[in-house]
């Protein structure tokens, strides 16, 4: 699961002690016209619309176009193993230096959090789908020049416009999936995501078997250019629309979303009132964004300074380091050398295409995994094999050079289950937990830092791992010491991890008030949630809470 899908999937997770139907039987009878507000409009979309194949197939499409850039996606960050491999052919017309190669491989990590910041300024004035539109232009730029180049640095210059393009291409259809999919499919539809970037990744390994790295990059068009035209056909989000006061736009965009909706009576169709549903949270946005007039560097830098802000950013710290140094991403940007530095008797194209296949799988059986078991037991779980099979892979690796075993397969096959149990749970949890864990005023700007923070540390990862290899003296002892990382990150998620699976939002920031490490901390309050209703308009000592709870 890519980093983007996953954090964006735990923002909807549902609640199902918190349901509007809770809400009305526990407000049975208020006097407070708000409240009654508040629980009309929760309900009045749910209450009227169908949930069949042909109602929702409107939004299916649209989601499954609109996230299609992420094939790309997928298709740039698997490139590097396959043109990092094929030019230290004998018959490569240039061949560059390791330093060169982490470049090729690194580049398109490190561009991406200022490029995301461009996304949401060209997303938030021009729109979702004209986004996806201009990230074209860089992706087509960028892939020619790889196609063209007769050097490393215009190689590498080129995979600096690519990341661009994937900034640009890719958060604008998660955006645009999160405003028109209807609440009991958005978690769904939100997983085409990561099951784009898997199956990219596993087209370029695909091709970069049979087709020369020039020929692979032309090709790489194709997915460049497609997700653009397809949103030509696509309807802008109606959220989008209706903040910019486009209202008609907005409601042709809605009548065709919901055209398999079945009107609400003769007057009023199901269209009409979600666009008047709309209406009211634009209304209450522009409302709340008023209270926030004022609060600038200063009120952040005190937000940060609190328990409930520098805690989060400290563990997610440690945590995005043993993630990025336990070798999951360095197998996935190096993965077709790092298979030939085993020394196995499997074709490494072939090795990349299973490694590939399974992850690709994984990433979609990983949602229901992930909304099913408690977030620590799913990091041990994770950490544990991964360590167990990078030991053997190491092992083996190491017999292998020595000559002691012809078991030559058992590297290849120990990295795929390496791969299978990484994406339980030290792939797609830490950048979950990015939007879990910071409190309401600095959710927004503490999920940048902290998904910088990753970036940056992917990217010393990427670009350390020939130094690494080196320093330990070759693939066997290093395949080792991303066993050992995970056996600390293990140790590390015990000590600090916090639970947060079937918490409230407004609970892991109480946690954060009091709490730093974890160990001995009393799940009591975890499990007598699961069993009862708390009242969502109070707080913790019974005064009112107006804290935002997703």
């Amino acid at each position: 699961m890519d980093p983007i899908g996953a954090s964006c999937l735990s923002l909807f997770k549902p609640e199902k002690k918190y349901s509007s139907d809770a809400a009305e039987a526990r407000f049975e009878g208020t006097r407070d016209a708000g409240i009654r507000e508040m629980i009309a409009s929760c309900k009045s979309l749910t209450k009227y619309e169908a949930r069949t194949f042909k109602s929702l197939l409107p939004q299916i499409l649209a989601s499954l176009l609109a996230a299609s850039f992420h094939i790309g996606n997928g298709i740039s960050l698997a490139y590097s193993a396959v043109l990092i491999s094929q030019l230290q052919y004998e018959e490569s017309e240039f061949k560059p230096t390791k330093t060169e190669n982490s470049w090729m491989a690194s580049v398109l990590i490190v561009i991406i959090p200022p490029a995301s910041i461009v996304s949401g300024l060209i997303m938030d004035n021009l729109g979702r789908l004209n986004c996806i539109k201009i990230a074209g232009i860089p992706g087509v730029i960028g892939w020619s020049m790889i196609a063209l180049a007769q050097n490393v640095p215009i190689i590498i210059f080129g995979r600096l416009l690519v990341g661009i393009s994937s900034a640009w291409g890719t958060s604008p259809g998660i955006v645009y999936i999160t405003e028109i999919a209807s609440s009991n499919l958005r978690m769904s539809l939100m997983a085409i995501a990561p099951t784009y970037v898997s199956l990219g990744m596993v087209l370029t390994y695909l091709g970069g078997w049979y087709l020369h790295w020039r020929h692979l990059a032309w090709i790489c068009n194709i997915f460049i250019i497609v997700p653009c035209l397809v949103c030509m056909v696509l309807h802008e989000s109606p959220s989008w629309l209706i903040l910019k006061g486009k209202y008609d736009q907005a409601k042709k965009s809605l009548e065709w979303i919901h055209k398999y909706q079945k009107p609400v009576d003769e007057q009023v169709s199901f269209a009409e009132l979600q666009y008047k549903v709309l209406q009211e949270e634009q209304q209450k946005k522009k409302d709340e964004a008023k209270k926030h007039v004022g609060k600038g560097l200063k009120f952040i830098i005190q937000q940060f300074g609190k328990p409930t802000g520098w805690k989060p950013l400290v563990i997610l710290t440690g945590l995005f380091f043993f993630q990025n140094f336990s070798g999951i991403y360095i197998t996935m940007f190096y993965s077709i050398s790092f298979i030939e530095e085993a020394h196995t008797n499997i074709n490494p194209y072939l090795a990349s295409i299973l490694i590939g296949a399974v992850r690709l799988v994984m990433s979609i059986a990983s949602i229901y995994i992930l909304k099913k078991f408690r977030r620590r037991s799913l990091i041990f779980a994770s950490t544990i094999l991964m360590a167990i099979f990078m030991f053997i892979a190491g092992t083996w690796t190491r017999w292998i050079k020595e000559g002691t075993t012809e078991l030559l397969w058992v590297p290849v096959i120990a990295l795929l289950f390496y791969v299978v149990a990484s994406t339980i749970g030290l792939l797609p949890i830490p950048t979950m937990l990015i939007a879990e864990f910071f409190p309401l005023e600095i959710r927004g700007i503490g999920y940048s830092i902290s998904y910088s923070i990753f970036c940056i540390l992917m990217f010393i990862a990427l670009q350390t791992y020939y130094t690494m290899s080196d320093f330990f003296g070759g693939a066997s002892n290093l395949q080792l010491f991303f066993g050992a990382i995970c056996v600390g990150g293990c140790i590390y998620s015990y000590c600090f991890l916090p639970e947060t699976f079937g918490m409230k939002l407004i609970d892991i920031t109480d946690y954060f008030k009091t709490k730093f490490i974890y160990i001995g901390h009393s799940e009591k309050g975890i499990n007598q949630e699961e069993n009862t209703v708390r009242d969502p308009m109070l707080d913790g000592n019974g005064n009112s809470d107006k804290r935002e709870n997703v």
